[in-house]
């Protein structure tokens, strides 16, 4: 039985919709295992020739669930006789899990196409950015506000693959928030739309890719896909991605806010981060 991510066919379009609504859809191992093999089984199926990923509720994916993420981090800090010192590679090792679950969307055979509203910020963006195609609605939030403190992008490649590299840095040098008409103005998405228009819409172009003849398809994001392993090297970012990603989350200054978020909750944590900035849930309601 799934718990977190709920599979739909229409036709030769495989949907993947993340289904943990009042959570905002926040990043678990059960929805990076159940991503996983529901990539894998589209990839399999021979009816299947366009996945669309898609979320129900306010939010596509808030980032990973810093609940869970904050305190076993402060667990696994804590000193003992057979560990006193942080382990980079058992983090690394953990995780690249999620980083290569991610990489399916870009790596699959078949075209994957996202339906993003709401909220899709750091690990969000991390899972969302591999897409071969996404759709944003107006509500749309993107943006790696760990940049701040605690953390860096598992893929890097992809933000600089969509936006270029003095714009990446724009955004990573600052972690902010980018809205839905800003982010297909600057290239991170393919397109804005309404909110009520986003699941219609998106399923309609993904249908339209679905008239094409799987091989086709396969043959054209191959071609892509080459393009962007020779000028990207997506698996190198990738490794390099998720062990600095680990190592932010150990410097000082990241130490000190897994230590705040044990003292006052890592909600007050988060909004002491970005209070500074004005953005993200600082920002006033209009």
């Amino acid at each position: 039985m799934t718990t977190a991510v709920r599979t739909e066919d229409h036709g030769h379009v495989r949907e993947l919709v993340l289904c943990r609504p009042d959570a905002y859809n926040t990043i678990t191992v059960e929805l990076r295992d159940e991503l996983a093999a529901g990539l894998d089984a589209a990839d399999r199926d021979r009816e299947v020739r366009v996945v669309l990923v898609r979320a129900e509720g306010p939010a596509f994916c808030a980032g990973f669930g810093l609940d869970w993420s904050t305190a076993a981090q402060a667990a696994a800090d804590q000193p003992d006789a057979a560990r006193s010192v942080w382990d980079s590679v058992a983090d690394l090792a953990m995780i690249s899990t999620f980083a290569r679950t991610f990489a399916k969307l870009h790596e699959i055979s078949k075209p994957t196409l996202a339906a993003v509203q709401g909220w899709c910020i750091a690990g969000g963006t991390d899972m969302i950015l591999n897409a071969d195609l996404i759709v944003a609605a107006r509500s749309a939030r993107f943006g790696y506000p760990p940049a701040r403190v605690w953390g860096t992008p598992e893929a890097p490649w992809v933000w600089v693959a969509r936006l270029g590299l003095e714009r990446a840095k724009r955004y990573l040098f600052t972690g902010d928030e980018i809205e839905g008409e800003e982010a297909a103005r600057i290239g991170l998405v393919l397109e804005c739309v309404d909110d009520d228009d986003l699941l219609d819409h998106s399923r309609a172009l993904a249908q339209r890719m679905a008239q094409l003849p799987m091989n086709q398809l396969q043959m054209h994001k191959l071609l892509c896909n080459s393009v962007a392993r020779h000028l990207y090297d997506p698996e190198t970012s990738r490794l390099l991605g998720t062990l600095l990603d680990g190592v932010a989350r150990h410097t000082q200054e990241g130490l000190d806010f897994v230590a705040r978020s044990a003292d006052v909750g890592w909600r007050q944590a988060i909004r002491e981060r970005d209070e500074p900035f004005g953005d993200y849930g600082q920002r006033p309601k209009t």
